[in-house]
């Protein structure tokens, strides 16, 4: 299995919900070394400071995604967290 390498990237990220709401924004592109969605989340978890992603759902590229995937300069990642209902 290869190792993750470290490297800046440009990752485009979409926010809904609450993470919009935390973040205020629906989205942005951030320079980062994160390797890995979970990695990314934990960046971001202490910049806008976002609950816990254990019920956060990741896509990337526009498809469901596994926290652990290598992420790859310019990719998309969108975190969609638990819907409230009513």
């Amino acid at each position: 299995m290869h190792s993750l390498r470290r490297f800046m990237k440009t990752i485009k990220i979409e926010y809904f919900a609450i993470l919009r709401e935390r973040a205020g924004m629906a989205g942005e592109s951030l320079l980062t070394e994160a390797a890995t969605p979970a990695e990314l989340y934990a960046e971001l978890a202490e910049k806008h400071g976002f609950p816990a992603f254990e019920s956060v759902k990741v896509a990337i590229n526009d498809e469901f995604g596994d926290w652990n995937a290598a992420l790859h300069d310019a990719d998309s990642v969108v975190f969609i967290p638990p819907v409230a209902g009513g």
